[in-house]
């Protein structure tokens, strides 16, 4: 791919969902010159980080027709990242001291980054792109152009032609469950992290919690506050895992994983523990959903592989008239959302082209092929892991925008660190002032930021 050589050209374009990605989606269109309509289903911006106390009638999400709530933020939910790596990159996260109202910790709660995207929105304007209250229920190709077809609060449908389609609607809200031997004919309560609130629910119960990464790292903490006792099943352990965790409620396990649940309502572990079980509770991820597209069986999801994408963005037959922003699974989630925008607005604009769908094809294929190689299973196509700033770099590059600074890269790898070193304590406790003084000095640097957090004292 390279700078396109032809004029540039203004589309009009429609992007699902005013969340994080597609607000900054929005931005990233309207600067290159795009008309841009957002469809949003709920009443304000912010998507998944919209805190709803209510949650699904079927507590695993699995019911087809279930009334769906598209939040899954639980009510004591803090950032499991610094915020300074967080924010995008021309409007930095930092703490609002003028407001008393805003949570200035470097860890911040849910609310502070629904705050933090209500600023972003009204310091753009991107509310005023919004369609609020209006859910999209088909997307289909339609002589060269795309049909959107949308419902508003009163049940009423519309439909309308764009030039192009940015499909920012999320993956956080259908759940993922894992399978557990025996789970069929096992007689407790199951429930998915995608339907968990608050631990009260769980007051003397003894709870087994499924993964041990972010939200499982949280939730076992939450409910060990209440419960009679915990236990963690981690996947990532060695069989004969069996060991009790310090925390201040002192009735914390972890496990391997589970060998088998049994009808009596024990639950065995690999390592040969078995507790008699009140509540399961998956922490398990979730799976990529998009129920209003329509590709002529073009596009598909196997084994919660999106394909064809072509770096994760564009269907290549399809492009550029389609594309996702914010399907892969890393850590520094905005910036991925605000440098994935820039390339699609700038490819929209014909500014940048894309490689012919022959070439995108052969790229994914042999993609594919590397991963199958590595052992790395389908269902984690889209997680990127270790490469995600080598990715990241790689899209700036192909459309001109800056790369991802240095030190974001590693104050993600130390949050990291701390989080699986530090559970307790790593949003409260860090060693990186130095990364911190450097993302600060950054922001001073580019005029952002006229002062220094209250964490970081001015030297």
């Amino acid at each position: 791919m390279a700078p396109a050589q032809n004029s540039i050209s203004s589309k009009n374009v429609a992007v699902i969902g005013a969340g994080a990605s597609g607000l900054i989606a929005a931005r990233e269109l309207h600067r290159e010159g795009h008309t841009v309509v957002i469809f949003e289903r709920e009443k304000q911006v912010g998507g998944l980080w919209i805190y709803s106390p209510t949650a699904e009638s079927d507590p695993l999400g699995l019911h087809p027709r279930r009334p769906i709530v598209h939040s899954s933020v639980y009510e004591s939910l803090r950032t499991n990242l610094p915020r300074e790596c967080m924010g995008f990159r021309d409007f930095p996260f930092v703490p609002r001291v003028d407001d008393l109202s805003r949570d200035s910790r470097r860890y911040p709660s849910h609310r502070e980054v629904l705050a933090y995207l209500q600023d972003f929105a009204r310091e753009f304007k991107i509310e005023e792109m919004v369609r609020f209250e209006t859910e999209v229920v088909r997307v289909e190709p339609v002589e060269g152009k795309w049909r959107v077809r949308s419902k508003n609060s009163s049940d009423l449908s519309d439909d309308e032609i764009f030039d192009a389609v940015v499909v920012c609607s999320g993956h956080y809200t259908e759940p993922y469950v894992a399978r557990v031997p025996g789970i069929k004919s096992w007689p407790g309560k199951q429930i998915h992290s995608h339907n968990y609130r608050v631990p009260g629910p769980f007051k003397n119960e003894v709870v087994v919690v499924i993964g041990n990464f972010a939200s499982g790292a949280d939730i076992s903490r939450d409910v060990a506050k209440v419960a009679k006792e915990v236990h963690i099943a981690s996947r990532g352990r060695e069989a004969d895992t069996y060991e009790k965790l310090s925390v201040p409620t002192n009735n914390l396990w972890i496990h391997s994983e589970i060998e088998t649940a049994c009808e009596d309502g024990s639950i065995i572990f690999k390592n040969g523990k078995a507790v008699h079980a009140d509540t399961v509770v998956y922490c398990t991820g979730y799976k990529y959903k998009f129920p209003f597209l329509e590709t002529n069986g073009y596009m598909s999801i196997d084994d919660n592989r999106v394909e064809p994408l072509y770096k994760h963005v564009f269907p290549p037959a399809l492009a550029p008239g389609l594309s996702f922003v914010g399907l892969p699974g890393m850590a520094i989630q905005f910036v991925m959302f605000e440098i994935q925008s820039k390339w699609v607005a700038a490819v929209l604009s014909g500014r940048v082209t894309l490689p012919s769908p022959e070439m995108m094809m052969e790229d994914l294929t042999a993609s594919y092929t590397m991963l199958e190689a590595l052992g790395i299973p389908k269902r984690h196509t889209h997680k990127l892991g270790k490469i995600q700033s080598k990715y990241l770099d790689w899209i700036a590059e192909e459309c001109g925008c800056q790369l991802v600074e240095p030190w974001r890269k590693k104050q993600v790898d130390n949050g990291y660190g701390r989080l699986v070193s530090k559970p307790e304590n790593y949003r409260d406790e860090w060693n990186d002032d130095d990364l911190i003084k450097e993302a600060y000095e950054d922001f001073a640097s580019k005029k952002l930021i006229s002062s220094l957090p209250s964490y970081f004292p001015e030297s």
